[in-house]
């Protein structure tokens, strides 16, 4: 059975059950799913996601510029579901999540005294959310454990804060990091139409524009190396989550919404 959610005004959206745990035994369907921005979704869009998928709680990771500019979009018109709205960026900058700013290694990259190369830019923008906002990602995937209702985490893309929250939530529920990587590079199979869209609109063409294609695609290697440096920080990113107030109690109401 497919993951993926077949909508008119979103082209990225996919359920994060059907993926196997450590323990032999599958993520939960129909309670977390994650997609691109939602701007361009349709009455029926709405239709499916709310009545049909019980969707109650969007969790926005795209920056206040990106909202501003974009709009909140037509589910913050519907009364049955509550918007959670936390950028991932320390305000004031100009990241979206399909262009990545100039890395500071020193800054970005502790750990690591080599050249740039390109999987560690990816792996150090991934680093930055944890860095610069870890409250936010706290509270997301706390936002993402509600159990009045489906969830939906999005950002532009649904591509790499999508993929980095998508990863920490499907690692807490204890899915297998093969299982973790197999989710983020799934992103890659719609990458043509992800790029489309955002082409279609100023606030993403001219980041889009200014690198190649295929730089934007979502490769095995850089989710990996992510891991890889939590792993080695902080004990794996259990650790970095208990550093920043996440609890057992946490823990266990995220699994309850994505383990049968």
């Amino acid at each position: 059975m497919t993951r993926w959610i077949d909508l008119e005004g979103a082209v990225n959206a996919r359920d994060l059950g059907g993926l196997p745990t450590r323990d032999g035994g599958r993520t939960r369907r129909g309670r977390i799913f994650r997609a691109d921005n939602l701007q361009g979704l349709t009455p029926g869009d709405v239709a499916v996601l709310v009545g049909e998928l019980k969707l109650r709680h969007v969790v926005d990771l795209r920056s206040n510029a990106e909202v501003a500019l974009e709009g909140p979009g037509p589910l913050t018109l519907v009364p049955e579901v509550r918007h959670h709205h936390l950028t991932l960026f320390a305000e004031g900058g100009t990241h979206t999540d399909v262009e990545a700013d100039t890395i500071d290694g020193d800054r970005v990259l502790p750990w690591a005294e080599r050249a740039l190369d390109e999987e560690l830019r990816v792996t150090g923008f991934y680093f930055g959310y944890l860095r610069d906002r870890p409250d936010a990602v706290v509270a997301a995937l706390r936002a993402m454990s509600l159990d009045d209702g489906a969830a939906l985490v999005h950002c532009a893309a649904g591509k790499d804060r999508t993929g980095v929250l998508s990863a920490l939530a499907l690692e807490v529920a204890e899915a297998t990091r093969e299982a973790i990587v197999e989710d983020y590079v799934a992103t890659g199979e719609r990458l043509e139409l992800i790029l489309k869209r955002l082409r279609s609109s100023e606030t993403y063409r001219g980041d889009l524009d200014s690198r190649p294609a295929d730089d934007h695609m979502p490769r095995a290697r850089y989710i990996e190396q992510f891991f890889q440096v939590l792993d080695e920080r902080f004990g794996g990113p259990m650790g970095w989550l208990t550093r920043y107030g996440w609890t057992a109690a946490d823990s266990a109401a995220l699994r309850a919404r994505l383990r049968d």
